[in-house]
């Protein structure tokens, strides 16, 4: 396990963590100096396929939603790290609204490039976001690889704290996240109105013909809708009375 610093073009820096094999999961925390027991918030979702429109839609969510709820829970937010869709959305969320809060990006090594100057790993590999505070590079060369490590290590940051995966359009990649997630036993928020994965999911919860995934992660009764529309309020509410009924509103 390998601690090093990346630093951005934008005068921004990050501290990220190498890791080869399952049993360095539960020393990661520890190792990126970041504090476990605390509320959790996992992303998921739509990355360099996500339409325009849902883009504008979800940026107000992020800005005046989500952010402001992760420093106001000192939580610890979890996401693909890539400067695309819902990452880039989180990243520059918390940039905006001068956050604190630890963002880590879990990212597969065989498909991001890395600030330092070295090659890409392929024609598809992606830029870091530059906003994120941490990065935690699991082994994998494939899109996807990073879900289950993303899961785990949320679990593992949470240790017993309120946590919950927020699912914004999304993927074939998407899918495999939100069984993670349920997997993990973790709540797991569908924003309907976001388009693609995270639509097929609420009109299941809606009790609509969905894709046929939609069914074994509805019985886990793990998931839940929030609906998009001009007025977040609801939005807004849902989250932190989830929160808050836990007990991990300050």
């Amino acid at each position: 396990m390998k601690l090093t610093h990346f630093y951005f073009n934008n005068q921004y820096s990050a501290t990220g963590s190498q890791i080869e094999q399952w049993s360095d999961l539960p020393r990661i925390p520890h190792h990126l100096g970041l504090a476990t027991g605390r509320p959790v918030l996992v992303v998921v979702g739509g990355a360099g396929k996500m339409e325009a429109a849902a883009l504008n839609q979800l940026q107000r969510v992020f800005t005046e939603i989500l952010a402001p709820l992760a420093q106001d829970l000192n939580a610890t937010v979890i996401d693909g790290g890539t400067d695309c869709g819902v990452m880039q959305l989180m990243g520059r969320a918390r940039h905006q609204i001068g956050g604190t809060f630890p963002l880590v990006g879990v990212c597969a090594i065989g498909t991001v490039i890395l600030p330092d100057g070295s090659p890409p790993p392929s024609d598809a590999a992606a830029e870091l976001e530059p906003h994120h505070s941490h990065f935690v590079l699991v082994p994998g060369h494939d899109w996807g690889s990073e879900s289950p490590w993303l899961a785990k290590l949320a679990t593992q940051f949470a240790e017993g704290a309120p946590h919950a995966t927020l699912v914004s359009n999304g993927g074939e990649i998407t899918w495999q996240d939100v069984r993670w997630s349920v997997t993990e036993q973790r709540p797991t928020w569908v924003f309907e109105g976001s388009g693609r994965t995270a639509d097929l999911l609420a009109a299941a919860l809606r009790g609509e013909d969905s894709d046929p995934r939609a069914q074994t992660l509805l019985a886990s009764g793990y998931l839940q809708r929030l609906v998009l529309s001009d007025d977040l309020t609801p939005v807004k509410s849902a989250l932190e009375t989830h929160f808050t009924a836990m007990g991990s509103l300050q």
